[in-house]
């Protein structure tokens, strides 16, 4: 995992907007390089593998600009992406939410916008980094054997977790954040290199789910689940 020594501009949706995530410039810069020399060491021909490539990197480390509508009874999708499962579960196997629980699972392919965002207002309670395996991010154990980085976000009305899962080509988590950090709703945290899955882990009892699997989410926008009004 790598922690950005500075949390510049917050990237949150009505702040400054850098529109391609530093971690994407080392990836765009060879590609660049490469294409010149290529092109004029070689044959233009050449340099269209390191042109097309540099493209992708532009549209993979993309942050385009989003308006987060803030709401303290939503909890907003970290991640655009596919839910790839809604599941019950007994307790939290990380033991930060307490009581029977909801796991949504979101599929993140290569072409969605992979920087995360926070689901909530609230403070990270607990962080967790585990270096596993890489298998791909749509097999059922991946978030148990798969390198993964996990939050606990708590607020003033509940806790929930986020889990950032490595798959078969993402080979880094980037975490810009820290414990004790306070999180705005919609605020970048962290983003996946290459094709990943994410799991957010919510109370039932405090929280009705509003999506389903196979429905497509985009983060900071769409609603996985309701706070129940007490």
């Amino acid at each position: 995992m790598k922690r950005a020594s500075v949390r510049t501009a917050s990237f949150s949706g009505g702040g400054r907007l850098v529109p391609i995530v530093r971690e994407g410039y080392p990836f765009i810069g060879t590609c660049f390089l490469l294409a010149v020399l290529f092109g004029f060491g070689l044959h233009p021909y050449a340099a269209a593998v390191p042109a097309v490539l540099m493209l992708y990197f532009l549209y993979f480390f993309r942050n385009p600009s989003r308006q987060i509508v803030r709401d303290e009874t939503a909890i907003l999708s970290p991640a655009d992406g596919t839910v790839q499962e809604v599941a019950e579960l007994a307790h939290d196997p990380d033991e930060f939410v307490a009581g029977p629980c909801r796991k949504v699972v979101i599929f993140m392919s290569v072409f969605n916008v992979h920087v995360n965002r926070s689901p909530i207002d609230g403070e990270i309670k607990l962080q967790k980094y585990f270096c596993g395996r890489f298998r791909p991010a749509y097999k059922d154990e991946v978030g148990f054997e798969n390198e993964h980085h996990l939050i606990g976000i708590e607020s003033s009305r509940l806790r929930i977790t986020v889990k950032q899962i490595a798959g078969i080509l993402a080979r880094r988590i980037v975490s810009w954040v820290t414990l004790d950090d306070a999180l705005r709703q919609g605020e970048l945290y962290g983003m996946i290199r290459f094709g990943s899955c994410l799991e957010v882990v919510m109370p039932a009892e405090d929280v009705d789910v509003l999506v389903k699997p196979g429905q497509k989410v985009t983060g900071g926008k769409t609603i996985l689940g309701r706070i129940r009004r007490k």
